[in-house]
């Protein structure tokens, strides 16, 4: 059995950054700065009681008589008190015989086309151990996205108004960005035992190397432009980051109701119909914090029946990457025509070439990953580097049939073919109108698929959700 090493990392970063965020808040309180003061704990505290609802939701404690636990998650501490129970359950694994195991069948990676099945028995510690581990890692995202995130955007936009980085204000700094980096290092893995769950999966440390600065590249980068965007245009800052939130948060429900599917009612069976709108409504307004600063891994999906959509879709991935560059591009653009003297300390041409050549290194290490450390690229139907030059060449052509060059050659043709009088010795030329007449087949599905199926996947978003954790999904890459 694996040592818990990720609930211990998840149990510090979430110990550690509410610590600091509230000492900082004291700082504020003793220097007069009441809205910091009021900022800071609102990004402290409100992460916090949707941790403490997730953990209790996860392992069901409002349908057990655990009065203890639930009053310790009242008081903001169920992360520390799951943490050990965890290690205790860890502890006591050999030392009792358990009177009950069952039986588990994974696949191994194929090798020249052969997948072999090898069975193991599980038993009830290993279970429970397995169930904390999917909880935590739905706290650290939680923690992460709707946290640290925009924790960390505040304190360095009060660091550039202050022109100053005090040691508490660092402290919290560094550690909310490991929050939000481990935050979305566990998202990916998350996404790959959804996805491939039947299959055992081996991550290797490269993996998460590449993971790690991936995304400390793009989530930095990130923060650092909608800072100084809003440095110098403050009331234009909302509309950017409303338009974005509002945008990620109907995507899915608008995806939901082009499918004319039945309500999800298999979330939790004590739910009411209220109640799982509301974890709906919670599910994508993560959703939508994930992609305000970084692509999902997890994509939600709510007409599938474990709320998550298991297709690996390129060109989505890619037109995300182009539109978030352009728009981290345009943002730095305003700053720069709009930057006061407040910056004269700043080289400012070479600070926007440094920042988007961040981003830019993040999409590398990206490619990397899913090129070579990917555990399961051997499953993928076709690489990322085909589906990325599919979706460039997709873009090429929808720019070249819409260009004005070639529209007027075509117009001039059509009319010189309509207005023409042919003469009685000749038969008419109707090439130029039976070419443009002839209908276009060919068509572009840039969201479309390659299906195949898995058959069994035990852990998903659903699943850690409610507490179960055996479904079936069709995985697509």
């Amino acid at each position: 059995m694996r040592f818990p090493s990720s609930i211990f990392v998840s149990v510090s970063l979430f110990t550690a950054e509410t610590t600091a965020a509230l000492y900082l808040s004291t700082t504020y309180s003793s220097a007069g700065d009441q809205i910091w003061q009021c900022l800071t704990l609102l990004f402290t505290l409100v992460p916090s009681v949707l941790v403490q609802l997730t953990l209790t939701f996860i392992h069901r404690d409002l349908s057990r008589d655990r009065p203890l636990i639930l009053l310790l998650h009242i008081l903001q501490l169920g992360p520390i008190v799951r943490c050990l129970e965890a290690f205790c359950i860890y502890g006591s694994v050999g030392q009792v015989e358990e009177p009950y195991v069952s039986i588990t069948r994974k696949k191994q990676m194929p090798r020249e086309g052969q997948s072999e099945e090898v069975e193991r028995q599980v038993g009830q510690a290993e279970g429970k151990l397995f169930t904390h581990r999917a909880a935590f890692s739905r706290t650290s995202v939680i923690q992460a996205f709707l946290g640290s995130a925009p924790q960390l955007t505040l304190q360095l936009y009060i660091c550039v108004l202050q022109q100053e980085v005090s040691i508490g204000r660092g402290t919290l700094m560094v550690i909310s960005l490991l929050s939000i980096v481990y935050g979305a290092l566990r998202c990916n893995i998350l996404a790959i035992k959804i996805k491939y769950d039947d299959y055992e999966v081996d991550i290797r440390p490269m993996a998460y190397v590449c993971i790690f600065l991936w995304r400390s590249f793009e989530i930095a980068t990130r923060v650092v432009v909608l800072v100084l965007f809003s440095s110098v245009l403050q009331l234009w800052v909302l509309p950017v980051v409303f338009l974005n939130f509002l945008v990620f948060f109907f995507y899915p429900w608008i995806l939901f109701w082009q499918s004319h599917s039945p309500f999800p009612e298999n979330i939790e069976k004590t739910l009411t119909r209220v109640g799982t709108t509301i974890v709906l409504c919670l599910l994508t307004f993560l959703y939508a914090g994930i992609n305000m600063f970084c692509w999902s891994a997890v994509q939600v999906k709510l007409n599938d029946p474990d709320l998550i959509n298991k297709s690996q879709n390129w060109y989505r991935m890619a037109v995300y990457y182009m539109l978030r560059f352009v728009e981290n591009a345009s943002l730095l653009l305003l700053w720069y025509i709009y930057k006061t003297d407040f910056y004269e300390f700043i080289f400012a041409p070479l600070l926007v070439l440094q920042l988007l050549l961040a981003y830019a290194i993040a999409i590398f290490f990206m490619l990397v990953f899913y090129q070579f450390c990917h555990p399961c690229r051997r499953l993928f139907s076709s690489s990322m580097t085909q589906g990325l030059w599919d979706c460039s060449s997709f873009l090429c052509v929808l720019c070249t049939s819409a260009s004005p060059h070639n529209r007027p050659m075509g117009r001039a043709v059509l009319e010189t073919s309509v207005h023409q009088e042919p003469s009685n010795d000749q038969v008419p030329d109707t090439s130029s109108d039976s070419a443009d007449d002839m209908p276009n087949d060919t068509t572009y599905d840039v969201l479309n698929d390659t299906i195949f199926d898995i058959p069994n996947v035990e852990n998903s978003i659903g699943g850690g959700v409610n507490g179960d954790v055996t479904h079936s999904v069709s995985c697509n890459v």
